[in-house]
């Protein structure tokens, strides 16, 4: 377990991977639902104007985008070149990565597992009734 500093706050705080503290992450819940009801009712609505009217930081609403929690709504599907994928930087409407770029680290995961998964050669260890292993020559 790491101490870091919290992304919106500042504060320190123990974390496992997380770069937001318990509190701004209850928070961040509690800002999602705002402007997911906002946007019920407002579909066309762009960051500004969702910002302005809920009161919910541009950064939050950018960092809900980016965990895919929300999604870009725009005419060319690519999310009006708010957002761009970490790895290619093709613009890209919710998340951190393109389909693309995400297919490829998934198959690049799924060889890596693969192969940690392979038999080993050689002789195999014999396990004597002590529970403890003798490696054959």
């Amino acid at each position: 377990m790491n101490i870091i500093q919290c992304t919106f706050c500042k504060k320190p705080f123990a974390s496992l991977r997380d770069k937001v503290c318990p509190e701004c992450h209850e928070k961040m819940d509690q800002n999602f639902v705002v402007v997911r009801d906002y946007l019920y009712e407002h579909e066309r609505a762009g960051i500004d104007e969702i910002a302005e009217e809920t009161e919910v930081p541009k950064q939050h609403i950018m960092y809900l985008i980016k965990e895919g929690r929300l999604i870009i709504n725009s005419p060319d599907g690519k999310g009006g070149g708010l957002l761009s994928c970490e790895v290619c930087k093709k613009p890209i409407n919710t998340g951190r990565m393109c389909k693309e770029c995400m297919a490829s680290l998934a198959g690049k995961m799924d060889r890596s597992v693969s192969a940690d998964k392979k038999p080993a050669t050689g002789k195999i260890a014999e396990q004597n009734f002590k529970g403890t292993a003798k490696i054959g020559n």
